[in-house]
């Protein structure tokens, strides 16, 4: 009960507070702008397919839509997750109600996890936001819900992961503004690790945040993709209790 009532007040505190209008906003209005221009070049290369005296390849939905709509949208929250979870912990500590939060009767894992789950509670908000642009499309056309699933389940997992990194980093600052660029810098360095590498086998590969999303935005969901999320999940989520463990013994 202690996890969801935390839970409950880190999710009202997105809507009581500009920074988490703006992110909404910020959200909707780039992701939408991305899924019209990729519509457009959706059916600009359709009728040039369809113009083609000699044929051409067969478009799907998936590959030409779906799949860079979905890899923007995990661009996008790179950037717009630090500024949510910059203030998880920051906050507190700046205003000096850390150690109020910490003397009261929850536990310090119900604290991490009730603002982990509110704060990822707010990002489902976000995500549902933009069902309106795949299921538009079905009065034209019949999208792949498995490649719709998957894709929805790879953006949960990267802002789960980038969120639980982000709350490490608000653990560490005062500064929200350090805590967010912290954490933007360490999750562009965990996209980029990767782009030097041919091998989607090798290390660099694997350590990067987007490898594991190829397969899960063409609907093919593999239990070491969602697996390795989890484990980078819980392990930054494990970081930030021991950090917030400490509090309690100064």
């Amino acid at each position: 009960m202690n996890v969801l009532t935390i839970a409950a007040r880190e999710l009202r505190s997105n809507f009581t507070t500009a920074v988490g209008w703006l992110v909404l906003c910020g959200w909707l209005f780039l992701t939408g702008l991305f899924w019209v221009l990729m519509v457009q070049n959706y059916v600009l290369q359709g009728q040039q397919v369809a113009f083609d005296p000699y044929g051409g390849a067969q478009m799907n939905l998936t590959d030409w839509l779906f799949v860079p709509f979905f890899g923007n949208c995990a661009i996008v929250l790179i950037m717009v997750v630090p500024l949510l979870s910059m203030r998880v912990f920051a906050e507190e500590v700046k205003q000096r109600t850390l150690e109020l939060l910490m003397t009261s009767p929850v536990t310090t894992a119900e604290i991490v996890l009730g603002k982990f789950l509110g704060q990822l509670g707010f990002i489902a908000v976000m995500l549902a936001g933009t069902l309106q642009f795949p299921l538009g499309l079905l009065q034209w056309a019949t999208p792949d819900p498995g490649a719709l699933f998957g894709g929805y389940l790879a953006l949960t997992l990267v802002s789960a992961s980038i969120l639980a990194l982000g709350m490490l980093m608000s653990s560490l600052t005062s500064n929200q503004i350090v805590a967010a660029v912290l954490t933007f810098a360490a999750s562009l360095a965990l996209v980029v690790v990767s782009w030097g590498s041919s091998d989607p086998n090798d290390w660099f590969a694997q350590a990067s945040l987007v490898t594991h999303m190829n397969d899960l935005l063409r609907g093919a969901v593999r239990l070491s993709d969602v697996t390795w999320y989890v484990a980078f999940t819980s392990f930054f989520l494990f970081a930030t209790l021991q950090r917030m463990e400490s509090f309690r013994w100064r």
